[in-house]
């Protein structure tokens, strides 16, 4: 990620209030492009599939707050998948509501289809991608589904937010359900402050989306985050995968949370300490300025 540039951005949005309130408008100089006047036309995905809670909420919540919203979703469960897209000649994709497409793929996959087939000719002003059942922050953003619904509509050009809902321990389904509702209330409202900053322009400067990643607090899941930090991924894996031979040509394999002392600033500090974690992100691994100067020193000389 492109912590330099996109930093600067979130705490653009970030600044005082936390997103209790909205700034005057002449506060921040307004962004250049189309931007919709009326409700936003909102792309709604994820990688927990077309009927999960979270998905099914963040459709009420965001339909409650104005916006008009369609589902397109994957058909089932495809946490992990990451920015994976199917190539295949075919895509089976049901329409059981009519503001619902479940497609039978990733969620890159049912970004692609929503833009070229249920969007076709006018884009959607948003994608969100979520709210995800347990956080991506660290290592698991890179492989998260949600993070790649949000990327693959940053590919096509359209402003996107990736949510998830969870704390660093292993997810309890009742309190990461209730958790959900001070999530996408906070999402709303994150929404709301994009639109008064982009006046007349595009929600987010372009090839830059959101990673929001929400904590559980309280006992029952349905407490208030204590804040909101701009913050950006941390570098640790968070999961550790161990590989027990079973003689038979296939290994067992266990997984365990091997949480590190987290990076000051980063999305792991921030959700353990009960703040919201916004990151901003870009759909390519482009790095910064001090990286490309580290490979063109290691490089020069070498010739083929």
């Amino acid at each position: 990620m492109r912590h330099t540039r996109v930093l600067s951005l979130a705490a653009l949005l970030l600044c005082a209030p936390a997103l209790a309130g909205t700034a005057p408008a002449s506060a921040v100089p307004p962004l250049q492009g189309p931007a919709s006047r009326g409700p936003l036309r909102i792309l709604l995905t994820n990688d927990d599939g077309y009927d999960a809670p979270g998905i099914r909420k963040a459709f009420d919540r965001l339909t409650a707050a104005g916006h008009d919203v369609t589902i397109v979703a994957p058909l089932t469960n495809q946490s992990g998948t990451g920015t994976k897209v199917l190539s295949g000649p075919a895509l089976t994709v049901r329409h059981p509501a009519p503001k619902v497409w479940a497609v039978d793929g990733t969620p890159g996959d049912s970004v692609a289809f929503g833009l070229a087939e249920v969007f076709a000719g006018r884009a959607p002003d948003l994608v969100v991608s979520g709210t995800n059942f347990g956080p991506n922050v660290a290592g698991l953003a890179t492989h998260s589904g949600t993070v790649g619904g949000a990327v693959a509509a940053l590919e096509h050009g359209v402003p996107a937010i990736a949510l998830s809902t969870g704390g660093l321990s292993a997810p309890d389904p009742v309190t990461t359900v209730n958790a959900m509702d001070p999530t996408l209330d906070f999402a709303v409202k994150l929404i709301d402050r994009l639109r008064s900053r982009a006046r007349s322009g595009p929600l987010l400067p372009a090839g830059t989306g959101l990673n929001v990643n929400h904590p559980v607090v309280g006992a029952d899941g349905r407490g208030r985050a204590s804040g909101v930090s701009a913050t950006f991924q941390d570098a640790q894996t968070l999961l550790e995968p161990d590989f027990a031979d079973a003689g038979d040509g296939t290994w067992k394999v266990t997984v365990k949370v091997a949480l590190r002392p987290a990076a000051r600033g980063s999305d792991v500090e921030a959700v353990g300490a009960g703040r919201i974690a916004v990151s901003p992100m870009n759909a390519d691994w482009n790095p910064g300025p001090a990286d490309r100067a580290v490979a063109s020193a290691l490089l020069a000389g070498l010739r083929p």
